[in-house]
């Protein structure tokens, strides 16, 4: 061993470098509102990311609530090639693209998730107080959600109590729309903590745990949705999103955090 190395003995790996778990997925609340390395929230200490975006910061990014399978994020390059003689193959590669993608699956089956799934507009969706009314104007009020109904009689059957309905409008959109934007941070479980074991080797606590907070500045819904109503399975969303790099050419960021 030369003067100055560090003798380091072979280990086999470390086990609190392996990540299990799901993870709690946000999103900014308004359409077309994408994230930026300077809006990111900033990180309180001792308290989970989680906490942070949900009591903090509720105005700006919504839970979307139980996911299935996860969130799988997929990075694929693609690499042109200089084919020569000589060599009968590549003599060279060259990036020539970059494709990110981020996958789930929303299980919590809301008009808002729906609006997240199909890239809808802000506009789109609504919620209309009713009033008391009749069961014949109630029809008539649904299906017209423009026209507020707060007091009808109809045959002496009437509905007492106030509803609140919300609404999803399906729209085609119009000529020139540009795709929806939004912003996406996804908390899940970090590395460095051993079972039962802290970062600092310590017993585990609030204030020693990790954490991984994936980011993504741009993310635009891409792929079909298909809502289904069955019998003998959950109506869940599966969704697609496409992430676009900023004018740094950054698509976000992940990071590995202790709290």
């Amino acid at each position: 061993m030369k003067d100055g190395e560090i003798n380091m003995a072979y280990t086999r790996g470390s086990n609190a470098n392996i990540i299990v778990g799901a993870a709690a997925l946000f999103v900014t609340v308004d359409t077309n509102q994408g994230l930026t390395k300077a809006s990111i929230p900033t990180f309180i200490d001792g308290e989970s990311y989680k906490e942070t975006l949900s009591l903090r910061y509720s105005d700006v990014f919504r839970n979307v609530g139980y996911t299935n399978n996860g969130v799988e994020i997929s990075f694929a390059p693609d690499f042109g090639e200089v084919m020569v003689d000589q060599l009968l193959d590549t003599a060279k590669l060259f990036k020539q693209g970059m494709k990110v993608t981020l996958k789930t699956t929303l299980a919590e089956a809301t008009l808002e998730n729906l609006l997240l799934a199909i890239a809808g507009k802000t506009s789109d969706f609504g919620t209309l107080n009713l009033g008391t009314q009749t069961e014949t104007n109630r029809l008539v009020t649904l299906g017209n959600p423009t026209t507020v109904v707060t007091a009808a009689t109809n045959a002496g059957v009437t509905t007492s109590g106030t509803d609140t309905n919300k609404f999803l409008d399906i729209t085609s959109g119009d000529l020139g729309d540009y795709p929806i934007e939004r912003g996406i941070i996804a908390v899940g479980p970090g590395t460095g903590n051993l079972s039962g074991v802290g970062n600092a080797g310590t017993s585990d606590t609030l204030s020693n745990q990790a954490e991984r907070v994936y980011i993504a500045y741009r993310a635009i819904s891409i792929d079909s949705v298909t809502v289904s109503a069955k019998r003998d399975s959950a109506t869940s969303f599966e969704v697609s999103f496409r992430l676009l790099p900023d004018n740094n050419g950054a698509y976000g960021r992940i990071v590995d955090r202790s709290y």
